[in-house]
């Protein structure tokens, strides 16, 4: 039994060391709807039907259903500790341990390839902000207890955390989240974890139409925006410089890491901006941008790693506006061109 589990884990980290060399994109698999297939389902249809399209998967839990379908796939998956869990596994060792023990080694021993550790999703700025980085903490020594140095243990955090973006190159964290910001990145860049970032050049363009170019927001324009001796083509990469240069202006360092964990186009919803055509045009010059050029003016090494948003329209989210986000009906038909 011992040299199975062995077996399992040498897979594994051979596994992940091959997973994301280049620049990849994987799908976040939300379930905030009423009419959605079943987890079973959803990792059936996306091992037997697109296993060489998307080889990344992000969930929001730590669900048991989703965790027994992926036992066993090929499907590279990023996990989060729910938002309502943070507090937990903040409070000690011995309770960020049994939520590895119950949710990560109990599945890695099932063949899940885990690959990040979320802890909450856009819990910054916010009432859970102080808990984040002691949960990140508690749960890096239980994986590295657990011999898992493959998994690496981070947040995601939206454009809100940065006070300023532009130009990119003027990136930094926003004086309300300056310093819980500073210290967590200083914590990953130790522990040699990227910071997940959710970033929507659909919401930028948006709030700021008059200043934001349409063809610059949809990776269609062909003149560029300079920052010094950089020259930005499209949105997508400034607002990941951005955060770049913020991280860097903490650490004092340019190999800081990060994983883009949302982007995406809505199909539906604003009018003008919301339509299919445009969420066509953006999910696949992105995909095409990760994988072709799989980096930014700024950070030639990124590898860029990106999580399209979403798997599913889910319609019990709320604002109205992140309903519409999904590439995939519930029968499991693509709502336009994007994954073949």
């Amino acid at each position: 039994m011992a040299s199975a589990i062995w077996f399992v884990l040498l897979t594994i980290v051979a596994f992940h060391l091959s997973a994301v060399s280049s620049g990849d994109v994987g799908i976040n698999y939300g379930r905030e709807g009423d009419n959605l297939p079943s987890p079973k389902q959803v990792i059936d249809f996306l091992t037997k039907n697109f296993s060489n399209k998307i080889g990344l998967i992000r969930i929001y839990d730590a669900n048991i259903e989703i965790l027994e379908a992926l036992s066993g796939t090929n499907l590279v998956v990023t996990i989060g500790v729910p938002n309502e869990a943070i507090n937990y596994v903040a409070s000690s060792q011995d309770a960020a341990d049994k939520w590895v023990q119950d949710h990560i080694i109990t599945y890695v021993r099932k063949g899940v390839r885990f690959r990040y550790l979320c802890v909450g999703n856009e819990v910054i700025p916010g009432i859970l902000a102080d808990c984040v980085e002691p949960a990140i903490m508690n749960l890096h020594n239980s994986v590295r207890k657990a011999g898992y140095d493959f998994i690496f243990v981070t947040t995601a955090v939206a454009a809100n955390v940065l006070g300023t973006s532009y130009p990119p190159s003027q990136g930094q964290f926003a004086p309300n989240v300056a310093d819980v910001m500073s210290s967590i990145t200083h914590s990953l860049y130790s522990m040699g974890s990227p910071l997940l970032i959710n970033v929507y050049p659909y919401y930028a363009l948006v709030e700021d139409p008059v200043h934001i170019p349409f063809e610059y927001a949809l990776f269609t324009s062909r003149t560029p925006i300079r920052d010094g001796h950089l020259e930005y083509y499209n949105l997508f990469d400034a607002m990941v410089d951005a955060f770049v240069a913020a991280m860097v202006r903490v650490v004092q360092r340019e190999d800081v890491k990060l994983v883009v964990s949302e982007t995406g186009w809505p199909t539906d919803g604003r009018i003008g901006y919301a339509i299919t055509d445009y969420a066509r045009t953006y999910n696949n010059k992105l995909r095409e941008h990760a994988i072709v050029s799989g980096r930014t003016p700024r950070k030639a090494d990124i590898n860029l790693e990106v999580y399209i948003f979403a798997m599913f329209n889910e319609d019990l989210k709320t604002p109205e506006e992140e309903k519409n986000f999904g590439t995939f009906y519930p029968n499991f038909t693509e709502k336009y061109p994007l994954w073949r």
